[in-house]
């Protein structure tokens, strides 16, 4: 496994390997690894060639700074797990280096960034795009992965590439759980053991708000919220039933593709987040 910290090296590498006409996957991570990034790097390696993994803390994303500086830094362990799933290359890269003069580019992505994550952390995901096109810039994939449960993130992502022209396949792959349903995250080595148990009822919410779709959208919250309700600990954010292509507000089940279900919730300081994605049935 070959380890860059600065953008020309890593760019002269990959330069050469695709000279080979190899195909090249990338899976942008900001460490403190887990199953789920894995999965990422998993499918990467099925659909090409080549299989590059960046990690680097994102500060332009982060509008809390106590939030960045408790984000968890696992380095060493990171490595391990890249080199053990099969990783080609890894990018790990300084702010110093990526950021030497604070970018002044502002990028709006409309109702896409004024709801959920763009609602409560203003400015994020300004951060995220700008931290992605750099990425994209320096790596040059063919496709790049990314993790469902940062759906909002992905749909960004994805408007980005689409009216950038980047060339670039974007691949959105599934929600890794625990055996509880708690989904896969950084963040949740922060939880407490009591904590970490009650975390698991976020995903319970979501699928009983699923399970009551039948009865309107408002009474699927409703019983969602219901739930969190019982349990001290979680202290909802939002939770909110959108459509799941263009988060837009849903009225009517039956008139959308697609649905998310989505939620944040602080779970005694640590805020998570989880979807679920519903197809619906014209049919029906």
């Amino acid at each position: 496994m070959e380890v860059f910290k600065d953008p020309s090296s890593l760019q002269k590498f990959l330069f050469k390997e695709r000279c080979k006409a190899k195909s090249l996957g990338f899976a942008p991570t900001m460490g403190a690894l887990h199953q789920g990034h894995i999965s990422l790097i998993q499918e990467s390696r099925q659909e090409n060639n080549l299989t590059v993994a960046s990690i680097f803390v994102n500060p332009l994303q982060f509008n809390n700074t106590k939030d960045l500086e408790l984000y968890p830094r696992t380095l060493e362990k990171d490595l391990k797990m890249l080199e053990d799933a099969g990783t080609d290359v890894v990018f790990l890269p300084s702010a110093e280096e990526v950021y030497k003069d604070l970018p002044r580019l502002k990028v709006n992505f409309g109702h896409l960034e004024e709801v959920m994550e763009g609602k409560f952390r203003p400015g994020h995901f300004n951060g995220v795009a700008i931290i992605v096109a750099k990425l994209f810039h320096y790596v040059n994939p063919d496709r790049a992965y990314f993790g469902q449960k940062d759906l909002q993130q992905f749909l960004i992502i994805q408007q980005m590439v689409k009216d950038l022209s980047f060339p670039i396949q974007l691949k959105c792959c599934p929600i890794i759980r625990e055996r509880d349903g708690l989904a896969m995250s950084s963040r949740n080595m922060r939880l407490s053991q009591e904590n970490r148990q009650v975390a698991a009822e976020i995903y319970r919410a979501l699928l009983l708000a699923k399970d009551s779709l039948g009865n309107g959208i408002e009474k699927a919250k409703e019983k969602a919220m219901a739930h969190m309700a019982r349990y001290k600990e979680l202290e909802p954010e939002y939770f909110e039933i959108a459509d799941g292509e263009t988060l837009a507000p849903v009225k009517d089940v039956k008139e959308h593709g697609k649905l998310a279900i989505c939620a944040a919730v602080n779970v005694d300081g640590v805020r998570l987040i989880d979807n679920i994605l519903i197809k619906i049935d014209s049919n029906n």
